[in-house]
C-alpha cells in the first residue's frame, strides 16, 4: 500500500521505516529541508537503536523515500498519517495543535480519491473531529475518512515496540477507515497482535490513559521508596513483592528520581487541561504531576545531603543526562533540575552521557562535559548516577575511588548492591533503600 506520513521525527520516521520494513511504499515528508537532506544522506535526526540500518535497509529497497513536496508523497496515497509534535502550549498546559490543524488543511487539497487520514501524534479528544472539520472546509468535494491511531512506543526500544506491539487501537468512525488500516496492520496479525477497534475519541483518550496510568505507578513506586527509607525497607523487595502480583505487574515499579521524556509530562498535563475543559476532575494525576516535579528537585537535595548539606565549591559527577538509555532524548529529563538544585547550591558540575551531551548542551549551563565516565569521575568530590545507561552498571568501582576525592557515590537507579560498594570504603547513597 502507499502511505504518507506527514512529519519525520520521532513517531514519523520510526512508524514509516517499520511500515516500509512491512512491503508498504512509504514517503515521509517534513517541512525542514535540513532534516530531509540529512536522512536522504542516511543521517538520522535522533538516536534510536537499530533505525540507522532498517531505514538504510527499506531506502536501498525502493520502499522508503523522504521530501519536502506534501504534494508529492500523497500521490497515490491511500492513507496519510499526520506524525508531527504537539508539544505543551506555553503559558496553559494545553497540547499543542497548530502543527496537527496545519498539516490538516495543507493535505486537503491533495486527496485524490478516497483517502484515510490517521492521527498518529497524541491529541487531545475531539481532534480528529476538528481535523475533519478543515479538511471539509478546505475541500468540500474530498472524499476521506479521518481515523485515530495512537503509537505506543518506548524510546530505545521502538521498532521492537512496533513490530510486536501488545495491542494495536484503531479509532474510526466509519467501515471503510476500518478496512484500510486492517490492510496496513495485516502483517502484524502473524504475530497475533490484537487490533483493538473503538470511537475515534476512544482512541485519543485511551493514549493518554494508558500514559498516565504508567505515571501514576512510578509516582507511586517512588514514594512507596521513600517510605521505605523512614521504615528501613528495601524498595527493590517491595517492587518485586508487589509487582509478582498478576493483577499489578512488574514494569514501572522501578523507584528512582522521577519521569521525564517526551511523553509523560506533557500527556499527564494535557490530560488534566482536558478534564478541566469537561468538568471531571481527576484528582490522581493531578497530585502524580506535582509530586514528580518535587522529586526532581527533592534528588537535587539527596546529592547535596549525601555530600554533607554543602556542595559550594565541590565537583560532582553527573554519569547519565538523558531521561532514560538508549535515547538522545533530554525533554523533562530528571538531569536537568538535579544539576540545576546543585548548581544553586554552589556546585561544579562535570557529566558524561553516551548519546545526550549534544541536547543537554543546549539546556544546561556551566557543565563540563567530559569524554567518558572515567574523565568526569576524576578530581570529582562525588559522582551521582542519573540515568541507568548499560555502561554505567559495571563500571571498576576500585578504580573511581582511586579517582574520586571523596569515596561518595549517589545511585538515584539502584543499579549497585550496596554491601559490594560499602565494602570498598564507599558512602554509599540509594534510592528507597
Amino acid at each position: 500500500m502507499q502511505i504518507a506520513i506527514i512529519g519525520s521525527g520521532y513517531v514519523g520516521l520510526v512508524s514509516g521505516t517499520c511500515f516500509a520494513d512491512f512491503g508498504h511504499d512509504v514517503v515521509c515528508v517534513d517541512k525542514d529541508p535540513k532534516k530531509i537532506e540529512a536522512l536522504k544522506a542516511g543521517k538520522m535526526p535522533i538516536f534510536e537503536p537499530g533505525l540507522e540500518d532498517l531505514v538504510a535497509k527499506n531506502v536501498a529497497a525502493g520502499r522508503l523515500s523522504f521530501t519536502t513536496d506534501l504534494g508529492e508523497a500523497m500521490k497515490g496515497a491511500r492513507i496519510v498519517f499526520i506524525a508531527v509534535g504537539t508539544p505543551s502550549r506555553r503559558g496553559d498546559g494545553h497540547a499543542d495543535l497548530q502543527y496537527v490543524y496545519g498539516a490538516a488543511g495543507e493535505l486537503a487539497r491533495y486527496i485524490d480519491g478516497f483517502v484515510v487520514v490517521v492521527d498518529k501524534s497524541t491529541v487531545p479528544v475531539g481532534t480528529g473531529d476538528e481535523v475533519e472539520r478543515i479538511i471539509r472546509a478546505a475541500n468540500p468535494e474530498a472524499d476521506f475518512a479521518v481515523a485515530s491511531n495512537p503509537e505506543f512506543l518506548r524510546e530505545g526500544a521502538a521498532i521492537d515496540d512496533f513490530k510486536r506491539p501488545d495491542r494495536i487501537v484503531i479509532g474510526v468512525e466509519e467501515e471503510r477507515a476500518a478496512k484500510v488500516l486492517e490492510e496496513v496492520y495485516r502483517p502484524l496479525y502473524l504475530n497475533k497482535s490484537p487490533l483493538v477497534r473503538m470511537s475515534r475519541r476512544g482512541a485519543e483518550l485511551t493514549k493518554y490513559a494508558a500514559n498516565a496510568f504508567l505515571a501514576v505507578k512510578i509516582t507511586f513506586i517512588n514514594e512507596i521508596a521513600d517510605l521505605c527509607e523512614k521504615v528501613g525497607a528495601n524498595v527493590q523487595d517491595v517492587s518485586r513483592g508487589i509487582g509478582l502480583d498478576n493483577r499489578i505487574g512488574p514494569k514501572f515499579l522501578h523507584a528512582g528520581p522521577g519521569f521525564g521524556g517526551s511523553c509523560f509530562p506533557k500527556d499527564t498535563l494535557a490530560l488534566l487541561k482536558t478534564s478541566e475543559d469537561y468538568n471531571a476532575p481527576q484528582r490522581i494525576v493531578e497530585t502524580v504531576v506535582t509530586s514528580n516535579d518535587n522529586r526532581k528537585r527533592a534528588m537535587g537535595r539527596k546529592v547535596i545531603a549525601a555530600c554533607g548539606g554543602d556542595v559550594h565549591g565541590k565537583t560532582i559527577a553527573v554519569l547519565g543526562l538523558t531521561f532514560k538509555p538508549n535515547t538522545d532524548d533530554m525533554r523533562d529529563s530528571p538531569a536537568i533540575a538535579i544539576i540545576r538544585t546543585i548548581q544553586d547550591g554552589g556546585g561544579r558540575i562535570r557529566a558524561y552521557d553516551p548519546e545526550g551531551m549534544e541536547q543537554a548542551r543546549l539546556m544546561l549551563d556551566d557543565v563540563t562535559y567530559c569524554a567518558g565516565a572515567y574523565e568526569a569521575i576524576e578530581g570529582a568530590d562525588a559522582l551521582v548516577i542519573v540515568t541507568e545507561w548499560d555502561a554505567f552498571r559495571a563500571l571498576d568501582l576500585t578504580r573511581i575511588k582511586a579517582l574520586l576525592k571523596a569515596p561518595v557515590i549517589v545511585d538515584l537507579r539502584n543499579i549497585y548492591p550496596r554491601e559490594e560498594v560499602e565494602n570498598l570504603g564507599f558512602q554509599y547513597t540509594a534510592v528507597g533503600r
